[in-house]
């Protein structure tokens, strides 16, 4: 009988070209692919609730797979750890029910992405955080984000090959957190468009720089229109936090 599994992966995403399987780069989804199919003894294939760009990280990517294995959960999670790379973990396996859809069931995502901001940078966290060494204004970009909350047409915020229909999406929470020389930036909304996040990141830096007034971004949105907007931030600062269903 065939049955339906989600899995929760975490991965350090420094060595992969994004999560999505490519023809010539080694992804995520590959190496999981590979070992679920060495474990199952026939090729599995592994669905996501997303894709992230290369070098973009997380701590909990669903994906769910349908085996006729008679594996457990708990035997699935330690087979799969026992086979893939250090960068990348299995924190959960759990059965669910056959109408589930990684993407289609999602309800909500956090995307969390992290600057470093003091004068020198970390060796410890240099592979997840964008280390920008001049005085940011925080409290202008607090003001600017704010124009992203709620329901928008995102044209200008996207990448310019992003396929995606619509273009409308809803930001539930936009908020920019200060932690010990760090700025975290988390934005929570059930679905983003390619390098939504990483040009919204890069706009708000421009704020902080005082290239941009805060209420320019509000100027930007009405505009759809991307290159008015900031430049895109670095993949390496980004990272899948959640999804909710």
């Amino acid at each position: 009988m065939k049955k339906k599994y989600l899995l929760i992966v975490e991965y350090e995403g420094s060595a992969y070209h994004g999560w999505q399987m490519q023809t010539n780069a080694v992804s995520t989804q590959e190496l999981v692919e590979k070992a679920l199919s060495q474990i199952t003894n026939t090729p599995t294939t592994v669905l996501s609730s997303g894709r992230t760009d290369a070098g973009v990280h997380s701590e909990g990517m669903p994906a769910h797979f349908v085996t006729e294995s008679k594996m457990k959960p708990a035997e699935f999670q330690l087979a799969l750890n026992s086979l893939l790379p250090h960068d990348i973990s299995i924190r959960e396996v759990r059965r669910v029910p056959m109408a589930f859809h990684a993407r289609g069931s999602a309800k909500r995502k956090l995307y969390r992405y992290t600057i470093l901001n003091r004068d020198y940078p970390s060796a410890l966290n240099f592979r997840r955080s964008w280390f920008i060494p001049h005085k940011l204004d925080v409290a202008a970009m607090r003001r600017a984000a704010k124009y992203l909350q709620g329901e928008h047409d995102f044209t200008s915020f996207r990448a310019g090959n992003c396929n995606a229909k619509s273009p409308v999406r809803t930001m539930d929470r936009v908020e920019i957190i200060k932690q010990d020389g760090f700025l975290i930036f988390e934005f929570e909304g059930k679905g983003f468009l390619k390098h939504m996040v990483r040009n919204f990141v890069g706009t708000l830096v421009y704020v902080g720089k005082k290239k941009f007034p805060a209420k320019y971004v509000k100027t930007i949105l009405e505009s759809r229109n991307r290159k008015v907007a900031g430049p895109t931030a670095p993949a390496h600062g980004l990272c899948l936090i959640k999804v909710e269903y």
